[in-house]
């Protein structure tokens, strides 16, 4: 007998602080670049998409959402703050490998693109506890990558992102 509520709706409930820390820059990012247009040999660091207002409006994002969970689930508020800063971990690992091989901003970073801000978003959750169970977390990746090249899809078709992936 399948439970839905641990297949479908717990997992997206646990993911979802990570899943809006890793969507918010597109709407309140911009400004000043992390690296601060620093360099490691010839490539920036992380790039001028990875924003500090990006960063500080996904974190607070993230956890937006986990304090609102927290009213049902009382521990998700230390799981969503950990959650998005895991996402943002995760975003800025990829943007980082993508820059030192060569990779330009806004080009396509395959899978890391897609699930390395989930990945770390669950691994900075992990020491506190209630992750879904194995059958929940199939579904998140199942789900992650489709969702992604959706929302980033229609991102760029209402003109927040220069890019749709």
């Amino acid at each position: 007998m399948v439970d839905l509520y641990s297949l479908i709706i717990y997992p997206i409930i646990y993911i979802l602080p990570g899943y809006v820390a890793n969507g918010a820059p597109v709407l309140f990012g911009g400004g000043r670049p992390i690296d601060g247009g620093r360099r490691i040999r010839r490539n920036r660091i992380f790039g001028d998409n990875k924003t500090w207002r990006g960063l500080i409006a996904g974190v607070l994002a993230g956890t937006l959402i986990g304090f609102g969970e927290s009213f049902f689930l009382p521990y998700m508020l230390v799981v969503g703050v950990a959650q998005a800063l895991g996402a943002h971990f995760g975003d800025l690992l990829g943007s980082l490998i993508k820059r030192r091989g060569g990779t330009s901003p806004g080009h396509r970073g395959g899978l890391m693109d897609q699930y390395l801000f989930v990945f770390f978003a669950l691994l900075f959750a992990a020491p506190f506890g209630n992750l879904p169970d194995i059958y929940g977390i199939i579904f998140i990746l199942l789900i992650t990558g489709g969702l992604h090249l959706f929302t980033n899809s229609v991102a760029h078709r209402w003109k927040l992102k220069s890019v749709p992936w």
